[in-house]
Protein backbone atom coordinates (compact mmCIF):
# COMPACT_ATOMS: atom_id res chain seq x y z
CA UNK A 1 0.00 0.00 0.00
CA UNK A 2 1.26 3.50 -0.86
CA UNK A 3 2.27 5.43 2.27
CA UNK A 4 0.96 8.95 2.76
CA UNK A 5 4.05 10.91 3.76
CA UNK A 6 4.73 14.66 3.90
CA UNK A 7 2.22 16.88 2.02
CA UNK A 8 1.19 18.77 5.18
CA UNK A 9 1.35 22.17 3.44
CA UNK A 10 -0.64 20.95 0.44
CA UNK A 11 -3.25 19.31 2.66
CA UNK A 12 -3.53 22.51 4.67
CA UNK A 13 -4.13 24.50 1.47
CA UNK A 14 -6.85 22.12 0.33
CA UNK A 15 -8.51 22.18 3.74
CA UNK A 16 -8.37 25.97 3.87
CA UNK A 17 -9.97 26.20 0.43
CA UNK A 18 -12.68 23.77 1.49
CA UNK A 19 -13.50 25.86 4.54
CA UNK A 20 -13.79 29.17 2.67
CA UNK A 21 -17.29 30.54 2.36
CA UNK A 22 -18.87 29.92 -1.01
CA UNK A 23 -17.02 28.33 -3.89
CA UNK A 24 -13.40 27.29 -4.37
CA UNK A 25 -11.54 26.34 -7.53
CA UNK A 26 -8.17 24.63 -7.03
CA UNK A 27 -5.73 23.72 -9.79
CA UNK A 28 -3.49 20.84 -8.68
CA UNK A 29 -0.85 19.57 -11.07
CA UNK A 30 2.51 17.84 -11.18
CA UNK A 31 4.48 15.21 -13.01
CA UNK A 32 3.32 11.63 -13.43
CA UNK A 33 3.49 9.42 -10.31
CA UNK A 34 4.24 12.29 -7.92
CA UNK A 35 1.24 11.45 -5.70
CA UNK A 36 -1.55 13.80 -6.84
CA UNK A 37 -4.32 11.22 -6.76
CA UNK A 38 -3.14 9.90 -3.39
CA UNK A 39 -3.21 13.45 -1.96
CA UNK A 40 -6.72 14.08 -3.28
CA UNK A 41 -7.97 10.68 -2.06
CA UNK A 42 -6.62 11.46 1.40
CA UNK A 43 -8.29 14.88 1.35
CA UNK A 44 -11.75 13.72 0.23
CA UNK A 45 -11.97 10.55 2.31
CA UNK A 46 -14.25 12.20 4.90
CA UNK A 47 -16.10 14.48 2.45
CA UNK A 48 -18.98 14.21 0.01
CA UNK A 49 -16.98 13.98 -3.21
CA UNK A 50 -17.33 13.14 -6.88
CA UNK A 51 -14.04 11.87 -8.30
CA UNK A 52 -13.88 11.67 -12.08
CA UNK A 53 -10.84 10.42 -13.98
CA UNK A 54 -10.84 11.79 -17.52
CA UNK A 55 -9.50 9.59 -20.31
CA UNK A 56 -7.81 10.22 -23.64
CA UNK A 57 -11.07 9.41 -25.40
CA UNK A 58 -13.13 12.09 -27.12
CA UNK A 59 -14.85 14.87 -25.22
CA UNK A 60 -18.20 13.20 -25.89
CA UNK A 61 -17.05 9.93 -24.28
CA UNK A 62 -15.72 11.84 -21.27
CA UNK A 63 -18.98 13.76 -20.94
CA UNK A 64 -21.01 10.54 -20.98
CA UNK A 65 -18.74 8.96 -18.37
CA UNK A 66 -18.95 12.12 -16.22
CA UNK A 67 -22.74 12.08 -16.51
CA UNK A 68 -22.86 8.51 -15.17
CA UNK A 69 -20.54 9.42 -12.29
CA UNK A 70 -22.64 12.49 -11.46
CA UNK A 71 -25.89 10.50 -11.59
CA UNK A 72 -24.41 8.02 -9.13
CA UNK A 73 -23.11 10.88 -6.97
CA UNK A 74 -26.51 12.59 -6.61
CA UNK A 75 -28.47 9.32 -6.96
CA UNK A 76 -30.55 10.58 -9.88
CA UNK A 77 -32.24 8.14 -12.27
CA UNK A 78 -33.42 11.15 -14.26
CA UNK A 79 -29.82 12.21 -15.03
CA UNK A 80 -28.72 8.62 -15.51
CA UNK A 81 -31.29 8.03 -18.25
CA UNK A 82 -31.13 11.47 -19.83
CA UNK A 83 -29.62 12.12 -23.24
CA UNK A 84 -27.29 14.93 -22.21
CA UNK A 85 -25.66 17.01 -24.94
CA UNK A 86 -23.83 19.57 -22.77
CA UNK A 87 -21.70 19.70 -19.63
CA UNK A 88 -23.83 22.53 -18.25
CA UNK A 89 -26.80 20.22 -17.61
CA UNK A 90 -24.68 17.82 -15.57
CA UNK A 91 -23.11 20.49 -13.36
CA UNK A 92 -26.47 22.17 -12.87
CA UNK A 93 -27.96 18.88 -11.70
CA UNK A 94 -25.16 18.56 -9.14
CA UNK A 95 -25.47 22.07 -7.67
CA UNK A 96 -29.29 21.88 -7.54
CA UNK A 97 -29.01 18.82 -5.31
CA UNK A 98 -29.16 19.60 -1.56
CA UNK A 99 -26.08 18.42 0.37
CA UNK A 100 -25.51 18.32 4.12
CA UNK A 101 -21.93 19.50 3.63
CA UNK A 102 -19.99 21.24 0.86
CA UNK A 103 -19.53 18.84 -2.08
CA UNK A 104 -16.15 18.39 -3.76
CA UNK A 105 -15.94 17.79 -7.51
CA UNK A 106 -12.61 16.40 -8.72
CA UNK A 107 -11.74 16.17 -12.41
CA UNK A 108 -8.48 14.23 -12.60
CA UNK A 109 -6.38 14.38 -15.80
CA UNK A 110 -8.41 17.45 -16.74
CA UNK A 111 -6.03 18.24 -19.59
CA UNK A 112 -7.19 15.21 -21.61
CA UNK A 113 -10.61 16.77 -22.18
CA UNK A 114 -8.99 20.00 -23.35
CA UNK A 115 -6.65 17.98 -25.54
CA UNK A 116 -9.56 16.34 -27.37
CA UNK A 117 -11.46 19.64 -27.56
CA UNK A 118 -9.33 22.80 -27.23
CA UNK A 119 -12.53 24.78 -26.59
CA UNK A 120 -13.30 22.87 -23.38
CA UNK A 121 -11.49 25.32 -21.04
CA UNK A 122 -13.85 28.01 -22.43
CA UNK A 123 -16.83 25.72 -21.82
CA UNK A 124 -15.74 25.11 -18.25
CA UNK A 125 -15.06 28.81 -17.71
CA UNK A 126 -18.69 29.56 -18.63
CA UNK A 127 -19.94 26.79 -16.32
CA UNK A 128 -17.85 28.20 -13.50
CA UNK A 129 -18.99 31.80 -14.00
CA UNK A 130 -22.68 31.04 -14.53
CA UNK A 131 -23.20 28.14 -12.12
CA UNK A 132 -20.47 26.90 -9.81
CA UNK A 133 -18.96 30.23 -8.74
CA UNK A 134 -22.08 31.27 -6.86
CA UNK A 135 -22.60 27.98 -4.98
CA UNK A 136 -21.00 26.34 -1.93
CA UNK A 137 -18.92 23.86 -3.91
CA UNK A 138 -15.22 23.01 -4.21
CA UNK A 139 -13.82 22.03 -7.58
CA UNK A 140 -10.36 20.50 -8.03
CA UNK A 141 -8.90 20.39 -11.54
CA UNK A 142 -6.00 17.94 -11.47
CA UNK A 143 -3.53 16.96 -14.18
CA UNK A 144 -0.19 15.34 -14.85
CA UNK A 145 0.77 16.97 -18.15
CA UNK A 146 2.48 20.02 -16.72
CA UNK A 147 2.75 22.09 -19.88
CA UNK A 148 -0.84 21.38 -20.89
CA UNK A 149 -2.29 22.05 -17.42
CA UNK A 150 -0.45 25.36 -17.24
CA UNK A 151 -1.63 26.44 -20.69
CA UNK A 152 -5.24 25.32 -20.12
CA UNK A 153 -5.78 26.64 -16.59
CA UNK A 154 -3.08 29.07 -15.44
CA UNK A 155 -1.61 30.87 -18.46
CA UNK A 156 -2.66 34.43 -19.21
CA UNK A 157 -4.29 33.43 -22.50
CA UNK A 158 -6.36 30.65 -20.86
CA UNK A 159 -10.11 31.28 -20.44
CA UNK A 160 -9.68 30.03 -16.85
CA UNK A 161 -6.91 32.53 -16.05
CA UNK A 162 -7.56 34.25 -12.73
CA UNK A 163 -10.55 32.05 -11.84
CA UNK A 164 -8.75 29.64 -9.52
CA UNK A 165 -8.69 30.42 -5.81
CA UNK A 166 -5.55 28.32 -5.22
CA UNK A 167 -2.97 26.41 -7.22
CA UNK A 168 -0.70 23.59 -6.09
CA UNK A 169 2.20 22.27 -8.11
CA UNK A 170 2.98 18.99 -6.43
CA UNK A 171 6.67 18.15 -6.49
CA UNK A 172 8.83 15.28 -5.27
CA UNK A 173 9.06 14.44 -1.58
CA UNK A 174 12.22 15.81 0.10
CA UNK A 175 14.87 13.41 1.38
CA UNK A 176 14.16 14.38 5.00
CA UNK A 177 11.05 12.16 4.88
CA UNK A 178 12.81 9.02 3.64
CA UNK A 179 13.12 7.58 7.14
CA UNK A 180 9.32 7.22 7.07
CA UNK A 181 9.53 5.14 3.88
CA UNK A 182 12.60 3.14 4.91
CA UNK A 183 12.47 2.97 8.73
CA UNK A 184 14.75 -0.08 8.92
CA UNK A 185 17.55 1.29 6.73
CA UNK A 186 20.45 3.45 7.86
CA UNK A 187 21.13 6.91 6.46
CA UNK A 188 23.59 5.73 3.82
CA UNK A 189 21.07 3.21 2.50
CA UNK A 190 18.31 5.83 2.45
CA UNK A 191 20.53 8.21 0.47
CA UNK A 192 21.21 5.41 -2.02
CA UNK A 193 17.46 4.89 -2.40
CA UNK A 194 16.86 8.63 -2.82
CA UNK A 195 19.63 8.85 -5.43
CA UNK A 196 17.52 6.69 -7.75
CA UNK A 197 13.90 7.31 -6.72
CA UNK A 198 14.31 11.08 -6.30
CA UNK A 199 11.27 11.61 -4.08
CA UNK A 200 8.69 10.23 -6.55
CA UNK A 201 6.20 8.24 -4.41
CA UNK A 202 5.52 5.51 -6.98
CA UNK A 203 9.24 4.86 -7.46
CA UNK A 204 9.75 4.79 -3.69
CA UNK A 205 6.94 2.29 -3.31
CA UNK A 206 8.62 -0.03 -5.82
CA UNK A 207 11.99 0.23 -4.07
CA UNK A 208 10.66 -0.45 -0.55
CA UNK A 209 10.06 -4.04 -1.65
CA UNK A 210 13.79 -4.71 -2.23
CA UNK A 211 16.46 -5.51 0.35
CA UNK A 212 19.11 -3.19 -1.14
CA UNK A 213 19.64 -0.66 -3.92
CA UNK A 214 21.14 -3.10 -6.42
CA UNK A 215 18.31 -5.61 -6.02
CA UNK A 216 15.84 -2.76 -6.53
CA UNK A 217 17.62 -1.60 -9.70
CA UNK A 218 17.81 -5.13 -11.08
CA UNK A 219 14.11 -5.78 -10.47
CA UNK A 220 12.62 -2.45 -11.56
CA UNK A 221 15.11 -0.94 -14.03
CA UNK A 222 17.27 -3.56 -15.75
CA UNK A 223 14.35 -5.91 -16.22
CA UNK A 224 12.81 -5.21 -19.65
CA UNK A 225 9.38 -5.78 -18.09
CA UNK A 226 10.23 -3.62 -15.09
CA UNK A 227 8.09 -0.58 -14.33
CA UNK A 228 10.96 1.90 -14.64
CA UNK A 229 12.82 0.42 -17.61
CA UNK A 230 11.34 2.84 -20.16
CA UNK A 231 9.98 5.49 -17.79
CA UNK A 232 11.93 8.53 -19.12
CA UNK A 233 10.74 7.78 -22.64
CA UNK A 234 7.16 7.62 -21.43
CA UNK A 235 7.49 10.80 -19.37
CA UNK A 236 8.83 12.86 -22.25
CA UNK A 237 6.41 11.44 -24.82
CA UNK A 238 3.55 12.78 -22.71
CA UNK A 239 4.95 16.30 -22.59
CA UNK A 240 6.83 16.98 -25.85
CA UNK A 241 6.49 16.16 -29.52
CA UNK A 242 10.14 16.22 -30.69
CA UNK A 243 11.24 13.55 -28.26
CA UNK A 244 14.44 12.79 -30.19
CA UNK A 245 15.72 16.35 -29.76
CA UNK A 246 15.04 16.30 -26.03
CA UNK A 247 16.68 12.91 -25.60
CA UNK A 248 19.78 14.16 -27.41
CA UNK A 249 20.05 17.20 -25.13
CA UNK A 250 19.58 15.21 -21.91
CA UNK A 251 22.06 12.58 -23.12
CA UNK A 252 24.62 15.32 -23.85
CA UNK A 253 24.21 16.81 -20.36
CA UNK A 254 24.38 13.38 -18.72
CA UNK A 255 27.69 12.79 -20.53
CA UNK A 256 29.19 15.81 -18.74
CA UNK A 257 28.50 18.61 -21.24
CA UNK A 258 27.15 21.23 -18.87
CA UNK A 259 27.83 24.47 -20.75
CA UNK A 260 25.46 25.64 -23.45
CA UNK A 261 28.32 25.89 -25.93
CA UNK A 262 29.44 22.32 -25.18
CA UNK A 263 25.91 20.93 -25.59
CA UNK A 264 25.52 22.77 -28.89
CA UNK A 265 28.92 21.57 -30.08
CA UNK A 266 28.28 17.91 -29.35
CA UNK A 267 24.89 18.11 -31.08
CA UNK A 268 26.35 20.14 -33.95
CA UNK A 269 23.68 22.85 -33.72
CA UNK A 270 23.67 26.56 -32.91
CA UNK A 271 23.40 27.42 -29.22
CA UNK A 272 20.43 29.70 -29.93
CA UNK A 273 18.56 26.73 -31.33
CA UNK A 274 18.67 24.95 -27.97
CA UNK A 275 17.08 27.69 -25.88
CA UNK A 276 13.44 26.63 -26.26
CA UNK A 277 14.25 22.97 -25.59
CA UNK A 278 16.21 23.76 -22.44
CA UNK A 279 13.46 26.08 -21.20
CA UNK A 280 10.90 23.29 -21.63
CA UNK A 281 13.11 20.82 -19.74
CA UNK A 282 13.54 23.38 -16.95
CA UNK A 283 9.77 24.00 -16.81
CA UNK A 284 9.26 20.25 -16.50
CA UNK A 285 11.70 20.12 -13.54
CA UNK A 286 13.95 17.70 -15.41
CA UNK A 287 16.89 20.07 -15.95
CA UNK A 288 18.14 23.13 -14.09
CA UNK A 289 20.58 25.92 -14.85
CA UNK A 290 23.09 26.59 -12.09
CA UNK A 291 25.35 29.58 -11.55
CA UNK A 292 27.79 30.15 -8.69
CA UNK A 293 25.65 31.33 -5.78
CA UNK A 294 27.79 34.46 -5.41
CA UNK A 295 26.83 35.78 -8.86
CA UNK A 296 25.07 39.14 -8.60
CA UNK A 297 23.06 38.72 -11.82
CA UNK A 298 22.40 34.96 -12.25
CA UNK A 299 20.05 35.37 -15.23
CA UNK A 300 22.73 37.02 -17.36
CA UNK A 301 25.76 35.22 -15.90
CA UNK A 302 28.04 33.56 -18.43
CA UNK A 303 29.01 30.95 -15.85
CA UNK A 304 25.73 29.05 -16.16
CA UNK A 305 25.89 25.25 -16.19
CA UNK A 306 23.07 22.86 -17.01
CA UNK A 307 22.52 19.74 -14.95
CA UNK A 308 19.87 17.05 -14.83
CA UNK A 309 17.71 17.83 -11.83
CA UNK A 310 15.62 14.66 -11.67
CA UNK A 311 17.53 11.88 -9.89
CA UNK A 312 16.03 8.99 -11.82
CA UNK A 313 16.43 10.66 -15.21
CA UNK A 314 20.06 11.43 -14.33
CA UNK A 315 20.67 7.80 -13.33
CA UNK A 316 18.83 6.36 -16.36
CA UNK A 317 20.72 8.44 -18.91
CA UNK A 318 24.04 7.68 -17.24
CA UNK A 319 23.64 3.92 -16.82
CA UNK A 320 20.63 2.56 -18.72
CA UNK A 321 20.31 4.51 -21.97
CA UNK A 322 23.92 3.96 -23.13
CA UNK A 323 23.67 0.24 -22.28
CA UNK A 324 20.25 -0.71 -23.63
CA UNK A 325 21.73 -3.06 -26.23
CA UNK A 326 23.12 -5.22 -23.40
CA UNK A 327 19.76 -5.28 -21.63
CA UNK A 328 17.78 -5.98 -24.81
CA UNK A 329 20.11 -8.87 -25.68
CA UNK A 330 19.64 -10.43 -22.25
CA UNK A 331 23.00 -9.35 -20.81
CA UNK A 332 21.80 -7.05 -18.04
CA UNK A 333 24.45 -8.55 -15.71
CA UNK A 334 27.06 -6.59 -17.68
CA UNK A 335 25.14 -3.38 -17.02
CA UNK A 336 24.75 -4.26 -13.35
CA UNK A 337 28.51 -4.77 -13.12
CA UNK A 338 29.04 -1.26 -14.55
CA UNK A 339 26.52 0.19 -12.07
CA UNK A 340 28.12 -1.52 -9.08
CA UNK A 341 31.54 -0.18 -10.06
CA UNK A 342 30.63 3.46 -10.47
CA UNK A 343 27.17 4.21 -9.01
CA UNK A 344 28.59 5.88 -5.90
CA UNK A 345 31.35 7.92 -7.54
CA UNK A 346 29.44 8.88 -10.69
CA UNK A 347 25.98 9.41 -9.25
CA UNK A 348 25.20 8.96 -5.55
CA UNK A 349 28.01 11.22 -4.33
CA UNK A 350 26.57 14.10 -6.37
CA UNK A 351 23.03 13.48 -5.15
CA UNK A 352 24.44 13.53 -1.61
CA UNK A 353 25.41 17.16 -2.20
CA UNK A 354 21.75 17.94 -2.91
CA UNK A 355 20.77 16.13 0.30
CA UNK A 356 23.26 18.24 2.25
CA UNK A 357 22.00 21.48 0.73
CA UNK A 358 18.48 20.48 1.73
CA UNK A 359 19.74 19.86 5.26
CA UNK A 360 21.32 23.33 5.25
CA UNK A 361 17.88 24.93 4.97
CA UNK A 362 16.80 22.93 8.05
CA UNK A 363 19.88 24.11 9.94
CA UNK A 364 19.14 27.66 8.81
CA UNK A 365 15.65 27.43 10.32
CA UNK A 366 17.10 25.93 13.51
CA UNK A 367 19.29 29.05 14.05
CA UNK A 368 22.58 27.17 13.74
CA UNK A 369 24.34 30.43 12.87
CA UNK A 370 23.90 33.94 14.33
CA UNK A 371 22.34 34.95 11.00
CA UNK A 372 20.16 33.43 8.27
CA UNK A 373 21.48 32.88 4.77
CA UNK A 374 19.13 33.80 1.91
CA UNK A 375 20.70 31.85 -0.97
CA UNK A 376 22.45 28.52 -1.21
CA UNK A 377 24.03 26.57 -4.04
CA UNK A 378 27.52 25.74 -5.22
CA UNK A 379 30.53 27.86 -6.11
CA UNK A 380 33.11 27.32 -8.83
CA UNK A 381 35.59 29.09 -11.07
CA UNK A 382 37.92 27.83 -13.78
CA UNK A 383 40.07 25.91 -11.29
CA UNK A 384 38.22 25.27 -8.02
CA UNK A 385 34.81 24.01 -6.92
CA UNK A 386 33.03 24.06 -3.55
CA UNK A 387 30.03 21.81 -2.83
CA UNK A 388 28.13 24.25 -0.62
CA UNK A 389 28.12 28.03 -0.69
CA UNK A 390 25.47 30.03 1.18
CA UNK A 391 25.34 33.81 1.46
CA UNK A 392 23.88 36.33 3.86
CA UNK A 393 24.37 39.58 1.90
CA UNK A 394 22.98 41.82 4.66
CA UNK A 395 25.45 40.61 7.26
CA UNK A 396 28.28 39.85 4.81
CA UNK A 397 28.35 36.23 5.98
CA UNK A 398 29.53 33.41 3.71
CA UNK A 399 29.16 29.71 4.52
CA UNK A 400 31.34 27.25 2.62
CA UNK A 401 31.03 23.50 2.91
CA UNK A 402 32.04 20.10 1.57
CA UNK A 403 30.02 16.88 1.36
CA UNK A 404 31.74 13.49 1.42
CA UNK A 405 29.87 10.28 0.66
CA UNK A 406 32.82 8.19 1.79
CA UNK A 407 33.22 4.84 3.52
CA UNK A 408 35.70 6.40 5.93
CA UNK A 409 35.28 9.42 8.26
CA UNK A 410 36.06 12.93 7.00
CA UNK A 411 39.48 14.07 8.20
CA UNK A 412 41.11 17.40 8.89
CA UNK A 413 42.60 17.50 5.39
CA UNK A 414 39.14 18.20 3.94
CA UNK A 415 38.84 21.27 6.17
CA UNK A 416 42.31 22.54 5.24
CA UNK A 417 41.53 22.13 1.55
CA UNK A 418 38.25 24.00 1.96
CA UNK A 419 39.96 26.85 3.83
CA UNK A 420 42.48 27.14 1.00
CA UNK A 421 39.72 27.27 -1.63
CA UNK A 422 37.90 29.98 0.32
CA UNK A 423 40.53 32.52 -0.72
CA UNK A 424 39.46 32.10 -4.35
CA UNK A 425 35.83 33.02 -3.66
CA UNK A 426 35.58 36.61 -4.84
CA UNK A 427 32.58 37.76 -2.78
CA UNK A 428 32.88 40.75 -0.43
CA UNK A 429 36.46 39.66 0.04
CA UNK A 430 37.56 42.54 2.26
CA UNK A 431 34.47 42.73 4.41
CA UNK A 432 33.07 39.29 5.17
CA UNK A 433 32.92 36.57 7.79
CA UNK A 434 33.51 33.04 6.47
CA UNK A 435 31.92 30.04 8.20
CA UNK A 436 32.61 26.39 7.44
CA UNK A 437 30.40 23.31 7.44
CA UNK A 438 31.36 19.71 6.73
CA UNK A 439 29.10 16.76 5.94
CA UNK A 440 30.27 13.15 6.05
CA UNK A 441 27.98 10.17 5.76
CA UNK A 442 30.56 8.10 7.70
CA UNK A 443 31.18 10.77 10.34
CA UNK A 444 34.42 12.54 11.27
CA UNK A 445 37.82 11.66 12.67
CA UNK A 446 38.48 12.31 16.34
CA UNK A 447 41.15 14.88 15.44
CA UNK A 448 38.63 16.89 13.45
CA UNK A 449 36.03 16.62 16.22
CA UNK A 450 38.46 17.97 18.77
CA UNK A 451 39.39 20.87 16.51
CA UNK A 452 35.71 21.73 15.93
CA UNK A 453 35.22 22.14 19.69
CA UNK A 454 37.70 25.02 19.66
CA UNK A 455 36.21 26.88 16.69
CA UNK A 456 32.95 28.82 16.53
CA UNK A 457 33.18 29.13 12.74
CA UNK A 458 33.17 25.35 12.06
CA UNK A 459 30.15 23.08 12.09
CA UNK A 460 30.46 19.32 11.69
CA UNK A 461 27.01 18.24 10.62
CA UNK A 462 26.29 15.06 12.50
CA UNK A 463 23.97 13.04 10.32
CA UNK A 464 20.69 12.02 11.96
CA UNK A 465 20.23 8.25 12.06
Amino acid sequence: MERFVDREAEMETLQSEYQRRGSALVVLYGRRRVGKTTLISQFIRDKKALFFLASEESEVQNRLAFKDKAAEFINSDLLRNADVKSWDVIFRAIIETPFESKPVIVIDEFQYIGKSNPAFPSVFQRIWEENLKHCPVMVILCGSLISMMESQTLAYHSPLYGRHTAQIRLTQIPFRHYAEFFPHKNRRERIEMYAITGGVPKYIQLFTESKDIYTAIERNVLNRSGYLYDEPNFLLKQEVSEIGSYFSIIKAIAAGNSRLSAIASILEVKATGLTKYLKTLIDLDLVEREVPVTEENPETSKKGLYKIKDNYIRFWFAFVYPNRSFIESGNSRIVMSKIQKSLVSAHTAYVYEDVCRERMWDLNAEDCWPFHFSKIGRWWDAHEEIDIAAVDPDGHNLILGECKFWQEPVDIGVLRSLEAKASFVDWKKHDRHVWYVLFGVAGFTEELRQLAKTRDDLLLCEEPG
